[in-house]
């Protein structure tokens, strides 16, 4: 069965069990902060996925790591998934769980990437413009790539909005070579 496949049937039970308990922000934030844990942490990673080190040991870690920062519930389906010797992929469930999480709260991501570092009236206004154009919630993250010499680039899910200066002269160019080769 595919890494999909089995994170979401993770994330979908955590989910559940968070609606169920009635405990679903507390949950959300306790996601939150173990996926960012996760991922930030190569460390914490490769001792998840580690055949050397025992389960009894990760779930130790787990608990050191997480213990009076998530809630009982958090931590305990941590522990399960180690048990079932799934910890491989608890950044895949994690992600997955907030994937879930925006889909229910009709919440998108976006990849701003810009040639300059821009200011927060920009940032907004360029929010609001995705806002408007999804009719969703857009969290945006904002990057900076000289190599699109401006404008900016969104990338909302599958969709990519592309109003870069790069993006344009690679139009120009396929237009004048098709005139051309006419």
């Amino acid at each position: 069965m595919s890494v999909y496949r089995v994170s979401y049937r993770y994330a979908n039970s955590l989910m559940q069990l968070a609606e169920e308990k009635k405990i679903y922000s507390k949950i959300v934030q306790d996601a939150e902060l173990i996926y960012s844990s996760l991922d930030s942490s190569k460390e914490l990673r490769s001792v998840l996925k580690s055949p050397i080190i025992k389960s009894g040991e990760k779930k130790k870690i787990l608990t050191a790591v997480f213990e009076s920062k998530v809630s009982n519930e958090a931590e305990s389906f941590l522990l399960f998934v180690v048990e079932k010797g799934r910890e491989d992929i608890l950044t895949d469930i994690f992600k997955e769980f907030i994937n879930l999480r925006n889909k229910k709260e009709g919440i998108l991501r976006a990849k701003i990437v810009s040639a300059l570092e821009l200011d927060d009236s920009i940032m907004k206004r360029i929010t609001s413009k995705l806002e408007k154009e999804t009719e969703k919630i857009v969290q945006s993250t904002f990057f900076v790539d000289q190599k699109i010499i401006g404008g900016f680039v969104a990338e909302l899910d599958d969709k990519v909005y592309d109003a870069s200066v790069r993006h344009q002269l690679n139009l120009l160019r396929k237009k004048f070579a098709e005139e051309i080769s006419i």
